[in-house]
């Protein structure tokens, strides 16, 4: 039976080292490691990790939310390593599903995460509605003003400019001039 260990973080500001350590605490023979949020299809030391356990082995991590996207990806994950005969062991739940127990554990706190992660989403959307009733606007402030679309329109339309000149001119990425062109003529 060898200890594989697996850690990741959402963001590059956030750091490793105490997944890393919890899991060479356990003894973890190896380590794989990723920088991805939770939500992307490709982690790609999780896929190395996987292909590296064999038969026996037991992955570990440190908390559940730390391996799967959703309730039906840690399940289909914790499925995957069960038909390879590998168990999995989740350090801060107390999970090991080399037990029944463990394994029971384990539906229920990813049922859990799952229910949590919906209630921020709504949350979020909650207040995003409520931001919006009273008359707020979300997302990023234009990088133009009005008045500098409309100018950036005119430059465009005189065919005297390229849209990088235009670009350099109202100190903004051609890709914006673009799209204050395609609004105007829209």
């Amino acid at each position: 039976m060898t200890l594989i260990g697996y850690a990741r973080v959402s963001t590059g500001d956030q750091s490793l080292d105490p997944q890393v350590d919890r899991l060479r605490e356990v003894r973890c023979e190896q380590v794989f490691s990723d920088h991805a949020s939770g939500k992307l299809a490709r982690r790609p030391q999780l896929d190395a990790a996987l292909a590296y356990l064999r038969k026996g082995d037991v992955l570990v991590i440190t908390k559940l939310d730390r391996l799967g996207r959703s309730v039906r990806n840690l399940v289909e994950l914790a499925d995957i390593l069960a038909e390879r005969e590998i168990d999995l062991r989740v350090l801060d739940q107390g999970i090991d599903t080399s037990t029944i127990g463990g394994k029971l554990v384990f539906h229920i706190f990813s049922a859990i995460a799952e229910f949590e992660r919906g209630l921020i989403s709504e949350r979020t959307h909650d207040g995003l509605a409520a931001a919006r009733a009273r008359g707020k606007k979300g997302g990023r402030r234009p990088v133009l003003s009005e008045m500098q679309r409309a100018e950036a329109r005119r430059m465009h339309d005189s065919k005297q400019y390229t849209v990088q000149q235009i670009a350099d001119a109202l100190h903004c990425s051609p890709a914006t001039i673009y799209r204050a062109v395609d609004r105007a003529s829209a």
